[in-house]
């Protein structure tokens, strides 16, 4: 049986994760969707979707498919444009809610693929929600300028949040627990910091090294 599921499609940065894995074997294949397909009109006319179908027969071409195995696929959204080419070929697959052994592998190249991006570590892989929409934005914030062209912009969540006013003063740390958002290393106690304010869906404060 081939598996094929996706990722990151829910995460405001970086583009999609499609990947395929026959059970059998373990043999593991992906492609990303690009972050240009979540942009101005080539998202609005959900060109993703055509992009995402277009993985789905490449990986199973590399995973030698042949025409009586059984796909598993995930029943969300992004396969509607797949799904539509499996019946037109007489496929045999299943629309699901796509578990082990794909679902760990592909959460981790996605995992991967945002720390590549530059993501912090410790945003991907040592909290419940890594990618939530409004921790994300605060990355994105530390580093506005830079860090905004990977973002899913055509959302509409990122033009309602992508023009919020921030307010920049002069700190000192004063405690032994915070990272700097745009380097990613540590602050110690007693620096002095740049601390940025904004409000989003609640009150927001990062701080950075002075000379971040």
């Amino acid at each position: 049986m081939v598996q094929i599921d996706d990722s990151g499609s829910g995460s405001l940065i970086g583009g999609t994760c499609i990947a395929a894995l026959r059970t059998e074997t373990g043999e593991y294949v992906f492609d990303f969707i690009p972050i240009e397909y979540y942009r101005s009109n080539t998202f609005k006319n959900k060109k993703y979707l055509t992009k995402s179908s277009q993985i789905v027969f490449s990986l199973l071409k590399q995973l030698d498919y042949k025409l009586e195995e059984e796909i598993d696929i995930c029943q969300g959204y992004m396969f509607e444009y797949a799904r539509k080419k499996m019946d037109k070929k007489n496929m045999h697959y299943k629309n699901s809610k796509v578990g082990d052994p794909l679902q760990t592998k592909i959460e981790d190249t996605f995992q991967n693929y945002a720390i590549n991006l530059g993501l912090l570590p410790q945003y991907v892989k040592y909290t419940k929600y890594p990618l939530h929409f409004h921790k994300i934005l605060r990355w994105v914030y530390a580093d506005f300028d830079k860090r905004a062209p990977l973002c899913k912009t055509g959302w509409k969540s990122w033009k309602k949040y992508s023009g919020i006013s921030v307010d920049v003063k002069e700190d000192v740390i004063f405690s032994n627990n915070y990272i700097c958002l745009k380097c990613g290393m540590k602050i110690e106690k007693g620096t002095s910091v740049k601390r940025l304010e904004y409000i989003s869906n609640c009150p927001n404060t990062i701080y950075l090294h002075k000379h971040c």
